[in-house]
């Protein structure tokens, strides 16, 4: 039997992660070598809504057995649910491995981002949930925080809400702390699986609103590249300074995504539809990760976009800064109206 394009890239040494939790997705993605998968609250919607002949028997469960709790109450109850589920079907792949592999990431409350102690409360809780859970937090200030002491009590982290270089060398530099605090409490190095994601396509995405708003001309295939040339120098940096922070890509808007960050030392997190799409093209895979990006495209975004610079350079942004960088701002509002929209589809059944 042929190898399928995901069996061949991760032939090449890059970990394939299913970026849903939807379950016959998930099923899938582990036929094609997924070893991980992740959410958020928009994933968990879509994976519910998607499934509602199994997943509204159990929100009518709830709803019953829980009479008196808040529409927030019963929205997290569904989406605990989802993830022992999802992570179910991932803990084989984590037990064969000796915990080195098959993780779900699940993320804490997007209402919570300006607290570093309540995601660390919510972390905690989640992490509760299956042994092979990762707790998401956000890379602003407060969620590297919250990420630190996570890592430092033995819980599985993979940062989100993240799209720069700065971001992740202060996340890894959090990690690491957390890491050693860690082993001097005598936690075991294997069970330390600290990842670091890069939002590439949304960094794209970013700058492509900036090109409309401020109508800046720029070849438009340039801005396609942005995130992949801030994955592959921070790939580079991460390799420099040995973190032990695993890099992941993710937010996929087309395959050069997936076809230009292919190598060792990196796990591509790739939604459902996209690779299904990469599995079926005539694109072989081969190992780009240490190719660098064409300096000229690198110069030409640098030159046009100040955001561009922030998010490539080492000292592009302070800490402070991170919440307030553009993608991270219509990130969060994202993840905040695609969990109130799952509070409104549970409210529908609460109130019919």
């Amino acid at each position: 039997m042929a190898l399928t394009r995901m069996h061949q890239t991760v032939a090449l040494g890059t970990e394939f992660w299913n970026d849903s939790c939807a379950l016959p997705e998930l099923k899938e993605a582990i036929e094609n070598g997924a070893v991980g998968a992740t959410s958020n609250p928009v994933i968990v919607g879509a994976a519910v809504s998607s499934d509602k002949v199994r997943w509204l028997p159990v929100l009518d469960r709830m709803l019953r057995e829980n009479p008196e709790d808040t529409e927030d109450d019963v929205t997290w109850k569904l989406i605990e649910a989802v993830a022992r589920e999802a992570a179910s079907l991932l803990l084989p792949i984590h037990e064969a491995t000796q915990g080195r592999h098959g993780f779900l990431c699940v993320q804490v409350s997007p209402k919570l981002y300006r607290s570093t102690e309540w995601m660390i409360e919510h972390g905690v809780t989640l992490a509760a949930l299956a042994p092979n859970i990762a707790i998401k937090c956000p890379s602003t200030q407060e969620g590297i925080a919250a990420m630190e002491e996570l890592m430092a009590r033995g819980i599985n982290v993979n940062a989100t809400v993240s799209f720069t270089v700065p971001q992740v060398l202060a996340t890894a530099e959090a990690l690491e702390r957390g890491i050693e605090r860690a082993l001097k409490s005598g936690i075991p190095r294997e069970r330390l699986h600290p990842y670091v994601t890069i939002m590439v396509g949304r960094l794209d995405d970013h700058l492509k609103r900036l090109a409309e708003r401020d109508a800046i001309l720029v070849d438009p295939g340039y801005l396609n590249w942005a995130g992949i040339a801030v994955f592959k120098r921070a790939r580079q940096l991460f390799l420099q300074r040995q973190y032990r922070s695993k890099l992941l890509a993710a937010a996929y808007r087309h395959h050069l995504h997936w076809s230009e960050l292919i190598g060792e030392d990196s796990i591509q997190s790739i939604p459902y539809t996209w690779w299904k799409q990469f599995n079926a093209s005539d694109i072989a895979p081969r190992k780009t990760l240490s190719e660098p990006v064409s300096s000229e495209i690198v110069e030409t975004l640098r030159r046009k976009f100040p955001d561009f610079v922030r998010a490539y350079d080492e000292e592009g942004m302070r800490p402070e800064d991170f919440a307030g960088y553009g993608a991270s701002v219509h990130t969060l509002r994202q993840f905040l109206g695609g969990y109130q929209q799952l509070v409104e589809w549970v409210r529908e059944r609460m109130l019919p």
